[in-house]
């Protein structure tokens, strides 16, 4: 059955989602991009007319798809976060490299004794 296959790999993608055992966030994206072709393979061969069965399947994984999206959007921020973090770091080890690099010199002297 289609659907229950597309249920527990919803299942899956949320576990792993909400998994923070997971150590290497690489490996985590990996695991949840692989949960989320697979559903996509899937969704496509999903068609009508469906049993009673199939019916409450499908809303239970339409819901937990709203917890998914959830999910995805909380880990969408926490990388953006992280890129903010690092360009921050980044920025400021420059300025600690090379402190006169942003002070304008436009080569004009003012002498204030005429």
């Amino acid at each position: 059955m289609i659907i229950q296959t597309f249920h527990d790999l919803t299942v899956e993608l949320l576990a792993v989602l909400e998994d923070r055992t997971i150590a290497e966030r690489e490996d985590k994206i990996e695991r949840f991009t692989q949960l989320i072709d697979q559903r996509d393979a899937l969704l496509s061969q999903i068609k009508p007319p469906f049993t009673f069965e199939e019916q409450q399947l499908g809303r239970a994984t339409m819901l937990l798809n709203e917890q998914v999206d959830r999910m995805l959007s909380l880990q969408k921020l926490e990388i953006k976060r992280d890129i903010q973090e690092i360009n921050k770091k980044k920025k400021s080890s420059n300025k600690y490299t090379n402190p006169y690099e942003s002070l304008s010199i436009d080569g004009m002297f003012y002498d204030k004794r005429n």
